[in-house]
């Protein structure tokens, strides 16, 4: 695929941080990188310009909400998900597979894909590989990912040894089905909590020579030194020459192991998802703007950030926004969150570039007390 491109710019000399660079038929982005979720086609109260304005680099929509609503026929006839969002930077879809097993309480798994319910009226769907790969091709992403089993944690040792090899066998079956040259198609490692199922699902994964690799089935309930075990077990076995995806992690302290760990991109509903219940993350840790002790206080939202939350408006009128329900509220405290984890990534390059990465992801635990039994992550 010669239209997209990964290089590394920049390696960390403590850490196995890195710096890259990402080329794809949309545009060039820079890694380490926090990518914001647009389920529908859309972030959460978040207009495309105002992505350009916090620097977004690329943005997720969701396979299979876009295959029910309004359906990948319609995108494609509009020209793409970028035409039809209005949206001039990559974009990246995933599978669909975590929504089906997620979201479906019944569903049957077959060797041929998964039989499933409607989650919005209850008809019968079908979802494959083959399918999966057809509604991304038509949607027309810059980047998309192979169908996978996301299974529930914890699982067995048994059941998760035979989740992992139907993945492999449904990765080469989407491989084999791909037929959108514009696309970068990334596999997707699985194994759970166990060491050798994770080596032996990267090492399988990485014979098939997908564009990039994602590390799938973490943050699905799992503690943090779990998740953080995982991530160890699966990059090792990761070609160095390719993007990583740590899928689904949107903290502090999540993004700063991952990249410490070498991995490159990252994606969650976090940020907009506490936003629209009042929750800021900030410079100085978590805020919660529905506080009584907000009601008179005039300053920024957070003095450190850029957004035009933070630029212009103050905490008592966020405040009164976000108690009163008004929209502009959600809206102004999900851009300041996106913008701040964009920015945190922007930094992590930064020290990376400048040899000083080790102290910065040092001086950021200490800061939000992650050292100190601080599991919230903000």
């Amino acid at each position: 695929m010669d239209k997209f491109k990964f290089n590394i710019n920049t390696k960390c000399n403590e850490t196995k941080a890195r710096t890259g660079t990402i080329v794809t038929p949309n545009g060039t982005v820079k890694t380490p990188i926090f990518m914001p979720v647009g389920t529908l086609a859309s972030v959460k109260y978040v207009s495309p310009e105002e992505l350009t304005d916090i620097e977004a680099g690329i943005i997720l929509s969701n396979t299979y909400h876009l295959w029910l609503r309004p359906g990948e026929d319609i995108i494609k006839e509009a020209g793409g998900l970028h035409r039809f969002m209005n949206v001039k930077r990559p974009i990246l879809t995933d599978s669909g597979g975590f929504q089906v097993f997620s979201l479906s309480s019944m569903r049957k798994i077959t060797e041929e894909g998964v039989a499933f319910r409607n989650h919005l009226n209850g008809d019968a769907l079908f979802l494959t590989p083959e399918k999966s790969i057809q509604i991304q091709n038509d949607l027309g992403a810059d980047i998309i990912m192979s169908f996978d089993e996301c299974p529930a944690y914890p699982a067995t040792y048994e059941y998760m040894k035979e989740s992992v090899d139907r993945t492999l066998r449904w990765a080469k079956r989407g491989k084999d089905a791909h037929k959108n040259p514009n696309q970068a198609l990334f596999g997707i490692v699985q194994g759970g909590e166990f060491s050798d199922l994770r080596e032996y699902s990267a090492r399988k994964t990485v014979e098939m020579d997908f564009d990039g690799y994602s590390i799938g089935g973490t943050s699905v309930g799992e503690s943090k030194p779990v998740m953080f075990k995982m991530i160890q077990d699966t990059v090792p076995f990761l070609p160095e020459d390719k993007p990583r995806y740590l899928m689904g992690v949107g903290t502090v302290d999540a993004i700063l192991d991952g990249i410490s760990q070498g991995v490159d991109m990252f994606d969650c509903v976090l940020p907009t998802r506490i936003a629209r219940h009042g929750t800021a993350m900030t410079t100085i840790g978590r805020i919660n703007i529905r506080n009584q002790q907000y009601d008179r206080d005039f300053t920024p939202l957070d003095p450190g950030c850029d957004c035009i939350a933070c630029k212009n408006y103050t905490r008592a009128y966020l405040r009164h926004l976000i108690k009163n329900k008004e929209g502009l509220g959600m809206r102004l405290l999900s851009i300041h969150n996106l913008r701040f984890l964009i920015k945190l990534t922007q930094n992590a390059q930064e020290a990376i570039e400048e040899g000083r990465f080790k102290a910065f992801k040092d001086e950021m635990f200490e800061r939000f007390g992650f050292n100190k039994g601080n599991t919230k992550g903000y």
